[in-house]
């Protein structure tokens, strides 16, 4: 079965609840009528609410950046899969680069984010990615693997089919830096093989893997040209509704 594409914008800590409803309507023309993909954006837990009132009716799917595994509790400054999904979430992105870099997230607390998000019937985004200096040091494919194991542990095929994986180089982020198609398509055939190899070959084809990393406009076309690029995790590029209707619209 082939993969339905998924453009997702990740607006980090940008926009209000106001400045997104702005952004929904702006995009809503630029993205009428666009079928054989989804279209999604990961909003701040504050916007959430109003962005999803905003995208009703419109094919966008509104997520939220991060969750904790817990339902409820005293975790102070947390939000739980239950709160962002009454909020209009229907997806949630963990483990992002910046969520293990500066909030010391890890892979055994995404594998239990990962869980959380699918008992609550979410589509979970799951992002790997090497640094810099771990590509220069030929250690890419080893870290991807134990990143991708460690972050899917305790998950079955059974379970794995709302799955969605992002590949975001920590090099290309923000930097204006992007892998090569070539590069990128070179981790994503590792990628799927790993897969394959923790959930089974079915599941694997199944899954698809995003790229992510200063995707822009001009690049997307020639990155999901390539046979295991299923779609894009775009930063910068998604915080105008023009810019990320042309990274949806990558193939008109």
């Amino acid at each position: 079965m082939p993969r339905t594409p998924f453009l997702a914008g990740n607006w980090k800590m940008y926009k209000t609840g106001a400045e997104a409803v702005s952004f929904i309507e702006a995009a809503k023309p630029l993205l009428a009528g666009i079928t054989g993909r989804e279209a999604a954006v990961a909003v701040p837990f504050t916007a959430i609410a109003e962005a999803a009132r905003a995208a009703s009716g419109t094919g966008i799917l509104i997520g939220a950046q991060n969750v904790h595994w817990e339902r409820e509790g005293a975790y102070t400054g947390e939000i739980s899969t239950g709160m962002v999904k009454a909020a209009g979430a229907s997806f949630v992105i963990l483990g992002h680069s910046e969520r293990r870099q500066f909030f010391g997230d890890t892979d055994e607390w995404v594998a239990k984010k990962l869980q959380a998000v699918l008992e609550a019937s979410l589509v979970p985004v799951v992002c790997v990615g090497e640094t810099l200096a771990q590509r220069e040091s030929g250690d890419t494919f080893r870290i991807l693997a134990s990143q991708l194991k460690g972050s899917l542990a305790g998950l079955n095929a059974e379970r794995a089919a709302p799955l969605v994986v992002a590949y975001e180089p920590v090099w290309a982020i923000g930097t204006g830096k992007t892998a090569t198609a070539v590069q990128a398509q070179e981790v994503h055939a590792f990628l799927r093989a790993e897969l394959a190899t923790l959930l089974g070959e079915k599941t694997a084809s199944a899954t698809r893997l995003l790229y992510g990393g200063s995707v822009k406009p001009d690049n997307v076309k020639s990155l999901l040209s390539e046979a295991d690029i299923d779609g894009a995790l775009v930063g910068g590029a998604a915080l105008k509704p023009d810019s990320f209707a042309q990274i949806v619209k990558f193939d008109s």
